[in-house]
């Protein structure tokens, strides 16, 4: 039987997506705690806008370790994953965490002389069975094996969401069961400025599941302008800039204070999306005062219940007159703008911090059936 307190943990983040605002507010939420942080990073180097929040929590209480392994989603990026998680045994056997929080699958299969917590945040096969209505095809069998024994060598699996959990059970037969860990923003990073009649949505244009073409689809017949900030390419690609000269104001990937004086302004918030395991950028929103208009999926229902707009995220006419009844009704859009704030306050990162040192707590508190090539003694506080 381990002790209870853990004191250390070496977190896992990409640096591609939003696991990456997760990760570090998370960070800074567990620091304020007394716990030390150690967060591995992989996907691309750090933009100047990640450097600069590592930065900002630098010293006592937070290292960073910085890589650019491929990650698991990626075209052919075995190799690099298993370099990766090579360099992540490497760094548990100089840190000696109490807890090893791993925000990708593949590395739940490390023989980690510490206790694992696996977080789904999303997955590929889910993914696919949302955007394209079928299964992921055998191209993805590697993958989603990696997942499956990723998910087993887990000590414990959470997820933002109970939809996301379900998923889960549904593509990779994972019935173990786990927690709900939500995530969290800080309300004090955003705030509702004096609204601007125009839409805003921010998200990987080139990410199918984002649904971002539904806006451009709709953007000529409203009489409000739609911008949409966000990448405009994956990874490796060439950006896409004269193909999207459309109804639509493209802003680009933005900075974070950027896109908050954005939703600082936006009177609306619109993310039709196909797949979203829970929508940091809604949440966002949020915080920031915009009524919301959201993809019809489980997980956004469960997150925001009745303090947004729902349409299927294939119909067009469902979305032109969700935003038309906001752009309309001035009451009706600031009663649903007080909706979403009173919700969004809900998911603080002193939430997200409590659910997670739960997790943690309850992984040190239980002995670790699995033996290791490495058995150190897991360095859990007493």
């Amino acid at each position: 039987m381990r002790a209870e307190a853990p004191r250390q943990v070496l977190m896992t983040a990409d640096t591609v997506g939003g696991v990456w605002t997760h990760a570090i507010e998370l960070a800074g939420a567990l620091r304020e705690r007394g716990m030390r942080v150690s967060l591995a990073t992989m996907g691309r180097a750090l933009s100047p806008a990640q450097r600069a929040q590592a930065a900002a929590l630098a010293g006592d209480g937070m290292s960073l370790h910085e890589s650019r392994w491929k990650l698991e989603w990626m075209d052919a990026p075995w190799d690099e994953v298993r370099a990766a998680g090579e360099w992540l045994l490497e760094l548990e056997a100089v840190l000696r965490p109490d807890v090893v929080h791993l925000n990708q699958f593949a590395f739940g299969a490390l023989p980690f002389a510490a206790a694992k917590l696996v977080v789904a945040h999303s997955c590929v096969a889910s993914w696919w069975r949302a955007v394209h209505r079928c299964a992921a095809p055998a191209e993805w069998n590697t993958y989603r094996d990696v997942v499956r024994r990723g998910l087993e060598g887990a000590d414990l699996v959470g997820a933002p969401t109970e939809a996301m959990l379900a998923a889960l059970a549904l593509d990779h037969r994972y019935r173990r069961g786990g927690l709900v860990l939500p995530n969290g923003r800080d309300p004090a990073r955003f705030a509702a400025g004096a609204k601007a009649p125009f839409i805003l949505s921010a998200g990987r244009l080139w990410d199918a599941a984002k649904n971002l073409s539904a806006l451009e689809a709709v953007a000529p017949r409203l009489p409000w302008p739609v911008r949409v900030a966000g990448a405009t390419a994956a990874p490796g690609d060439a950006a896409l800039t004269a193909a999207h000269a459309s109804a639509v104001q493209w802003l680009g990937e933005l900075a974070p204070e950027a896109l908050a004086a954005q939703l600082a302004q936006a009177a609306i918030y619109a993310l039709p999306a196909r797949y979203e395991p829970f929508g940091l950028s809604a949440l966002e929103a949020g915080l920031s005062g915009c009524a919301l208009v959201l993809g019809d999926l489980p997980s956004l229902r469960e997150v925001w219940g009745d303090a947004a707009l729902y349409v299927p995220p294939e119909d067009h006419e469902a979305l032109h007159a969700a935003l038309l009844s906001l752009i309309g009704d001035d009451a009706l859009r600031a009663r649903m703008a007080q909706k979403a704030l009173a919700r969004a306050r809900h998911f603080s990162p002193a939430r997200m911090a409590d659910a997670y040192l739960g997790a943690y707590r309850r992984l040190c508190a239980a002995p670790l059936p699995r033996a290791h090539s490495n058995t150190k003694e897991p360095a859990c506080a007493s």
